[in-house]
């Protein structure tokens, strides 16, 4: 279990986020790793109502939290919206960092477990876990190997990452190895393998609705370290195989996945980054009580869908919290 410390008072001066209307910020500050100096920043956006529910989301790989949509869309349900930027991600960022670049995804649990010690201290009792893509992966992983912790009730999962969506002799003999010379040479880079053409269906300057930072969140995805990759390759190992979940977790997935080499508008009707039928086998794996839902034509990011797509994705988001979260 989650041992609770104290919260430190300067983790928790907010300040008026970039997003503007309510959003506030806090950074918060941990002792340096291999690169140095190392930062993560806590959103949060105030229900209108009087309430002691919240979620705190998680991005994924490549993201940083922009989804002001989805935040409004908790607090009119009567949810307090947090959300990190994750070390090395987004409003965390450093110039003496590389993007991304940790060498165990256990390295997050210092923000998480921070970010969810400030949210009880701030007065919510009932508090959900809500991951996007490496984001799902890593609340998983976190639920998994904290058991029973008082600090969260529950797990949304959006496109969970728990496979490498690769063919079969890449997936199983070539990630292992990879993930294996990462041990001992974490700063070799790789390929981050991760098509541009799925940006082109999110930004608004290209053929999606979106608008967010493509210094933060790039079309084309820079190389990445082999550390992270063998960081995500053990996340993985660790909750495929009948891992226990011990609240109740919400895993949401697309009908299909999309393999596009350029811009189509299929893209808009698929998931184009991860294989939908590895989300569905290893979240069937999971034990606990577990719900496996899936979204027709939704993307990989489900709350960016089309309109008609992500309004069904907030329908059964919350008709599965209405169930657990009175």
């Amino acid at each position: 279990m989650l041992k609770e410390q104290p919260i430190p008072k300067k983790n928790t001066s907010y300040t008026p986020d970039l997003l503007g209307d309510q959003f506030e910020r806090c950074t918060l500050k941990f002792t340096n790793d291999y690169e140095g100096p190392i930062d993560a920043t806590l959103i949060r956006r105030k229900s209108g109502i009087s309430t002691t529910k919240a979620v705190l989301y998680i991005h994924g790989f490549n993201d940083y939290f922009f989804q002001s949509e989805m935040a409004k869309c908790f607090n009119d349900y009567g949810f307090h919206f947090y959300a990190l930027d994750l070390r090395k991600y987004g409003r965390s960022f450093l110039t003496h960092q590389k993007l991304n670049n940790v060498r165990s995804l256990t390295e997050y649990d210092e923000e998480i477990s921070l970010a969810l010690q400030i949210i009880k201290s701030e007065g919510n009792h009932q508090v959900i876990l809500n991951g996007h893509s490496t984001g799902g992966l890593i609340i998983t992983n976190y639920a998994v190997r904290y058991p029973n912790s008082t600090l969260f009730q529950g797990l949304i999962c959006n496109s969970p990452f728990y496979e490498f969506n690769l063919p079969f002799f890449e997936r199983e003999i070539g990630i292992p190895l990879f993930a294996f010379i990462g041990k001992y040479l974490p700063n070799l880079e790789v390929p981050a393998g991760f098509t541009k053409v799925y940006g082109h269906s999110l930004h608004n300057s290209k053929q999606g609705e979106w608008n967010y930072s493509l210094s933060w969140k790039p079309l084309d995805i820079a190389n990445i370290n082999l550390g992270f990759l063998t960081a995500i390759y053990q996340a993985q190992k660790n909750i495929q195989y009948d891992a226990n979940i011990t609240v109740p977790t919400l895993v949401m997935h697309s009908d299909r996945s999309i393999y596009e080499k350029h811009y189509s508008e299929k893209l808009k009707t698929g998931d184009a980054v991860l294989n939908v039928q590895h989300i569905q086998k290893y979240a069937h794996q999971l034990t606990g009580d577990i719900t496996v839902c899936e979204i027709k034509n939704g993307m990989h990011d489900l709350v960016l869908s089309t309109k008609p797509v992500r309004e069904k994705v907030y329908k059964r988001m919350f008709e599965w919290i209405g169930v657990y979260f009175k």
